[in-house]
């Protein structure tokens, strides 16, 4: 973990930070060769960590949990962090992406459907025409506890990654990141959801109005009802719910 303000939303550590603080703390590991994992947060992701006290021990042990969800934001600015604003996953990969053309930042992505990874690395080197892409890889189905195969891993580590982006889905992709951590040289690995989708040009993204007044939920849902009704549907209504007793001091949690 990392000295970066944590608050506890349903005994869930985010950290309450704004997207110039996660670049410039990325940096930060690359430059001293820190190894950390980020897990990008939002409802879905502490709702999960309701029903699973590992995938909850995993977020709280990042080296950065990200508020990728406009509620993560009201609530870190209502526990004193007016500065806090949402790190949204896909403007999280491109501020870095940008950054690493002057930095030299080799990028290792992982995740998606067949294809994606490397449409992925396509688009965003026509994007970023400086961009290092150390490799591309796009993974079998497995169950989120399942490890990688250790050709795999030797191959990230010979690509010379700094970054490690992992598209999995959550909780998969968190799961993915903490067991591997050890195993991989590169400085950063990123559970970064959906932005391989977006950044793929496989899904559109809600417009930024939509982004900024918390309503992305509904665009998304309406895009993938069947796969996103439950967390929507049932989560959100729930988390507010949780959230209202925890603020009343009626129902404790713990980090």
């Amino acid at each position: 973990m990392t000295d970066l303000p944590r608050v506890n939303i349903l005994g869930v550590g985010i950290n309450a930070i704004n997207l110039e603080q996660a670049v410039a703390e990325i940096d930060r590991w690359i430059q001293q060769r820190a190894r950390h994992y980020v897990n990008v947060c939002n409802v879905h992701t502490v709702m999960e960590c309701q029903k699973d006290a590992n995938l909850r021990q995993i977020v709280n042990r990042s080296g950065m949990s990200t508020p990728d969800g406009m509620p993560l934001v009201w609530l870190s600015r209502w526990h004193g962090y007016r500065d806090a604003r949402r790190v949204y996953g896909p403007d999280l990969m491109l501020a870095i992406c940008d950054r690493g053309q002057q930095a030299g930042y080799r990028h290792f992505f992982y995740g998606g459907a067949a294809g994606v990874a490397s449409l992925l690395a396509d688009r965003l080197k026509g994007r970023y025409p400086r961009l290092t892409v150390a490799g591309v890889h796009s993974p079998p189905f497995r169950p989120a506890g399942a490890m990688e195969d250790a050709d795999v891993l030797e191959r990230i580590d010979a690509s010379g990654a700094d970054i490690v982006w992992v598209g999995l889905g959550t909780p998969k992709q968190d799961y993915w990141v903490a067991r591997h951590r050890d195993l991989l040289k590169a400085p950063v690995v990123i559970a970064i959801g959906a932005a391989f989708d977006f950044h793929a040009g496989l899904l559109r993204q809600a417009p930024r109005w939509m982004q900024r007044s918390g309503f992305e939920w509904l665009f998304r849902l309406m895009q993938e009802p069947r796969r996103l009704a439950y967390r929507y549907v049932v989560y959100n209504p729930l988390f507010i719910a949780k959230v209202a007793l925890q603020l009343a001091g009626i129902r404790k949690h713990r980090l």
